[in-house]
């Protein structure tokens, strides 16, 4: 199981970053998550700056981080006198919680063990110094009581809730980036080298290796990697000669730059641009998630409440000029909330030897 680690494009002249990609989602359970219906905000520089620190220094000796909702200070969670003090040394807002980063991934590796039932999900919350198990609508009841019943041993270290629709890979036939007769969206244009690629879902760069900008139109870029399932990104090099822009399409006639790339931190306030609900917004939830898509499992995940649908895998998941994630699928929204999952974009750049522009 791999623990949670802490992307810029268009498609030529016709697309613009951000606004294609292949959409599939994971299901997800019935009732969708209020914590984060408050306002959420946008980390600073420096915040994201700091909890990179702070997992550097700190690495399992903390519990997990959050932005606080009032002030958007950077919360770090621990359990001993000596992570509070090394917590406290890197300028951090400290928090005193009961359960350790060890004995949560231990809470996981126990789901992983005896309830790996396809249409859940579960992540760290740090907010609750929780695992946050959702269970979409296919979970049977049977299947939903083998999950109490493991939660229950666990104490009170697993919520679980029910979710709206099923977790699905969200592909579609159609519009945006397209490739093997499906449509999805891109993330972010990169570069290595002077070379120009872009990433997406890896669930999408499995399905062909050559990519338009158009339905049936001319190849555009050549797949180079893909990783899924267990991972889910790949990454295109464009092949036309094209210079494209750093930048996320918005939807409305104009573009966000993107000048980094960081981990989400649970709490803040993100944006998604997919082809197919455009760009919606949420907050992140949890961090460190598995989804037991039907077709395997994804690890390190991220979970938030924004918007998606099919042909939206694949898309930008961002704050401000910040890469943030691809994102990879979802339940499906109830009202204005969502469960849009997303890949960290910063495992995907390592992976690849990229970086934004």
């Amino acid at each position: 199981m791999r623990r949670n680690s802490r992307a810029r494009l268009s498609l030529s002249l016709l697309l613009v970053a951000g606004a294609l990609g292949l959409g599939a989602t994971p299901a997800t359970a019935a009732e969708v998550h209020t914590a984060a219906a408050a306002p959420s905000a946008i980390p600073s520089a420096s915040a994201y700056a700091l909890d990179a620190a702070v997992e550097r220094t700190l690495g399992a000796a903390t519990a997990g981080t959050y932005l606080d909702r009032k002030t958007g200070e950077l919360v770090v969670t621990v359990t001993t006198d000596r992570a509070e003090e090394q917590a406290r040394a890197t300028g951090a807002t400290v928090r005193r919680v009961a359960r350790s980063a060890a004995q949560l991934d231990s809470v996981i590796e126990t789901l992983e063990a005896e309830a790996k039932i396809t249409g859940t999900s579960w992540g760290v919350d740090p907010r609750t110094n929780q695992v946050a198990v959702e269970a979409d609508s296919s979970v049977s009841a049977r299947d939903m009581a083998r999950l109490e019943a493991v939660a229950e041993r666990l104490g009170g270290a697993v919520s679980i809730s029910r979710v709206p629709g099923v977790f699905h890979r969200e592909v579609l036939g159609g519009g945006a980036i397209y490739g093997g007769g499906s449509r999805c969206s891109a993330a972010f244009n990169v570069t290595k080298g002077g070379a120009r690629y872009f990433v997406t879902a890896g669930h999408c760069t499995n399905i062909s290796a050559n990519w338009s900008a158009t339905s049936g139109g001319s190849v555009v870029g050549v797949r180079e990697g893909t990783s899924f399932p267990t991972n889910d990104y790949g990454i295109v090099r464009y092949t036309d000669g094209s210079s494209p822009a750093g930048t996320v399409g918005l939807y409305n006639g104009s573009t966000q730059d993107i000048a980094s790339a960081a981990n989400a931190v649970v709490g803040q306030a993100i944006r998604k641009s997919g082809s197919t609900t455009k760009v919606t917004s949420g907050t992140v939830t949890a961090v460190n998630v598995t989804v037991n898509y039907g077709d395997g499992p994804v690890y390190g995940m991220v979970r938030t409440t924004a918007c998606s649908a099919g042909g939206d895998s694949g898309g930008a998941h961002f704050a401000g000029s910040v890469a943030l994630g691809i994102h990879s699928g979802s339940s499906g929204c109830s009202g204005t909330a969502g469960s849009a999952i997303h890949q960290p974009v910063v495992e995907a750049l390592q992976a690849y030897g990229v970086s934004v522009y």
